[in-house]
């Protein structure tokens, strides 16, 4: 009996088919820890599951992952995965082709939820610095959510009760499902062409996955984008999104985020009225201390008798000017008197005399002088010895050998000490 030879692909054929008839291997759960993973240039992601013992490769093709995966696989993650197991017929080795992937024990939104967090986070889009302040007395406000249900009636509701003056303008979008994310990222950019004072983008409560539209990383960098204030009011005081962290501002609920768009009317009121009241008592009291206060300087006996200050300031010039005639009177009194004196005195009326009196006073003076003149003791026979120019006055004044000068009446003799 010949045997059957069987080509590689043939078998692998073979083992395909064998597998894809075990229903137990069509849609199946396995849990492991995913290792080797990585995204492909096509879109695809191929992976390694495994636990202690063993391990199987597995890919998710682009399709599945755009539409069931809503967090990015990591290495070293517990995971459950959903899919079913096919033979590669190129190759012959059997796989797992995954549908959708779950962390195990953790959901999958909430990975994906912590992850964009954490993306977002690190790129500064939740920092205070980036945070536009909300107007507090607008105009005009925009609200992005659905067309009909409890969140657009009761921040419609609530604005015109608080604020009745301020325009309302509605963008209808779809606030779940996989279009709606889309759609309320363009009506964020359309609302920036109607002026408005600040946008309310929300929806009312919901599980995880009816409020995940908001969890999208698109939003999140739409409302960042946003150059009008964007208040986000999404679920429940409990819920908390990606739109709260990035938003200008996170209100609680739909109706909170109104009493945060808009104030209070008859609060306002209330306030200028206060105001109001409170500049009126102080304008009072001005002009009762002003009008106080003008009457005291009214009773002053200068603006009584104005003219006082002239007469006043009148006796102190009559002062001044008799001071200054007195002065002057006696002045000229003193000057008469000294001239009299000078013109009556004796020497103006004898100057002979005086120059008489002053030439015999400077004979005298001369005689004496001629007294002391040294040249009338030589005529006397005496004589003068110098040495130089200096008179020698005694003995003690020269030493031998010196050269002295006598001076005598009629000449000078010179002489040297032996």
């Amino acid at each position: 009996m010949e045997e059957k030879t069987f080509t590689v692909s043939e078998i692998n054929t073979y083992i395909k088919k064998k597998l894809n008839m075990d229903p137990n291997l069509k849609n199946i759960l396995i849990k492991g820890e995913l290792s080797n993973y990585k995204d492909s240039y096509s879109g695809h992601s191929y992976f390694t599951l495994k636990d202690e013992d063993s391990q199987i490769d597995g890919v998710m093709f682009k399709g599945m992952k755009d539409k069931f995966l809503k967090f990015k696989p990591e290495d070293g993650m517990k995971v459950i995965i959903k899919g079913k197991i096919e033979v590669y017929h190129k190759t012959g080795r059997y796989q797992l082709y995954a549908t959708k992937i779950t962390e195990d024990g953790i959901g999958n939104l909430h990975i994906a939820f912590e992850q964009l967090k954490k993306k977002l986070a690190k790129e500064g889009l939740f920092d205070d610095a980036h945070k536009k302040e909300i107007p507090k007395y607008p105009k005009r406000i925009g609200v992005v959510t659905a067309r009909t249900g409890a969140a657009i009636r009761d921040i419609i509701t609530t604005i015109k009760k608080r604020y009745p003056i301020c325009e309302i303008l509605v963008f209808p979008t779809l606030v779940q499902g996989d279009q709606a994310p889309p759609q309320i990222v363009r009506q964020i950019r359309y609302a920036q062409n109607f002026d408005l004072d600040s946008l309310i983008v929300g929806r009312g409560g919901g599980s995880i996955e009816d409020l995940w539209s908001f969890n999208e990383e698109e939003v999140a960098r739409a409302i960042y984008e946003c150059e009008i204030p964007v208040i986000s009011a999404v679920g429940h005081e409990t819920d908390f999104t990606i739109s709260d962290f990035v938003a200008d501002k996170r209100a609680a609920t739909p109706t909170a985020a109104a009493g945060i768009a808009v104030p209070e009317l008859s609060k306002l009121k209330h306030d200028v009225n206060q105001l109001n009241r409170r500049l009126t008592k102080n304008m009072k009291d001005a002009l009762t201390a002003n009008r106080t206060k003008l009457d005291s300087i009214s009773q002053k006996n200068i603006f009584k008798n104005p003219e006082s200050i002239y007469e006043i300031k009148g006796m102190s010039l009559d002062n001044l000017v008799n001071r200054l005639t007195f002065s002057s009177q006696n002045i000229i009194r003193e000057n008469k008197t000294k001239l009299f004196k000078l013109e009556n005195s004796h020497i103006l009326r004898n100057p002979k005399q005086i120059t008489e009196k002053k030439r015999d006073a400077c004979l005298k003076n001369i005689n004496k002088l001629e007294v002391l003149n040294p040249l009338l003791t030589l005529k006397r026979g005496y004589s003068i010895a110098k040495s130089g120019d200096k008179v020698i006055s005694s003995a003690k004044d020269v030493k031998t050998g010196d050269e002295v000068d006598i001076e005598f009446d009629d000449g000078i003799v010179n002489t040297k000490v032996i």
